[in-house]
């Protein structure tokens, strides 16, 4: 009998030690953040397709038809941010709002425009050293050029902090040098929604997070503008607008 509970004893040190042990890997694995990259990223990247029930795009007719049905939505760079090389300029909503949003305050911070080099990218266009498991194809992935000095260090400090959120995974890639970032849509918009509460306010301006349901004209009446001149402030050359876009608005006297 002594036997016995001296085995069960010991069996349930050896749980606890496992179970202490675990908890502090996955610390560990929290806490230890960075931009190298690793598997579990991509098994998170995976994991976030599979629950947005997200398709992988197979060629170039099926982007188009995915932009006709507005799953995905153009991006066509502001004064904030432009593209190189970009063959197919278009991404998931979320996406764009978080260019949009990163871009605005990227240029404030180092008074240059953010570079995007790559967005929705079909099967049929993978680069031979693309993994496997990319999700560029879903449309929830983008990358950006490394910048220099001080400015990479800004935009390596606010991906680390956004990873840290729980709303995307970013990784530093060598060859060539970029940050692909995947952005996990539903997350980062209620992100966002917490954050912003619909209107981001600036030192220098105001944006307006574009919800479903709402037109240009409610958007500015709302704040006291025609929508002729908030198309003009946006640039705009229709009053079309889609959910999760970005309307600049005049800045607060």
């Amino acid at each position: 009998m002594q036997t016995v509970l001296l085995t069960a004893g010991r069996n349930m040190v050896t749980r606890v030690i496992w179970a202490l042990v675990g908890s502090a890997i996955l610390c560990g694995s929290v806490s230890a953040q960075s931009l190298r990259g690793s598997a579990s990223s991509l098994d998170r990247q995976v994991l976030e397709a599979r629950r947005h029930d997200y398709s992988y795009l197979s060629d170039p007719g099926e982007v188009h038809r995915f932009v006709n049905a507005g799953l995905l939505v153009p991006v066509n760079g502001n004064q904030n941010y432009s593209l190189k090389d970009v063959s197919f300029p278009f991404a998931r909503p979320a996406v764009l709002l978080f260019i949009e949003r990163l871009a605005a305050q990227y240029r404030q911070a180092c008074g240059q425009r953010l570079v995007v080099t790559s967005l929705t990218r079909p099967q049929s266009h993978q680069p031979r050293n693309a993994s496997t498991r990319s999700v560029h194809p879903t449309g929830m992935a983008l990358d950006l050029r490394r910048p220099r000095s001080t400015c990479r260090s800004w935009l390596e400090r606010t991906l680390l902090s956004l990873e840290r959120q729980a709303v995307l995974e970013a990784t530093a890639e060598r060859r060539p040098p970029h940050y692909h970032v995947v952005i996990f849509p539903k997350p980062y918009m209620a992100y966002v929604d917490r954050l912003e509460k619909g209107t981001l306010v600036t030192a220098t301006a105001r944006v307006h997070v574009v919800r479903r349901g709402e037109s240009l004209w409610r958007i500015a009446r709302r704040h006291g503008l025609s929508a002729g001149s908030l198309r003009q402030l946006n640039g705009l050359t229709s009053s079309r607008i889609h959910p999760g876009q970005t309307l600049r608005l005049p800045a607060l006297d």
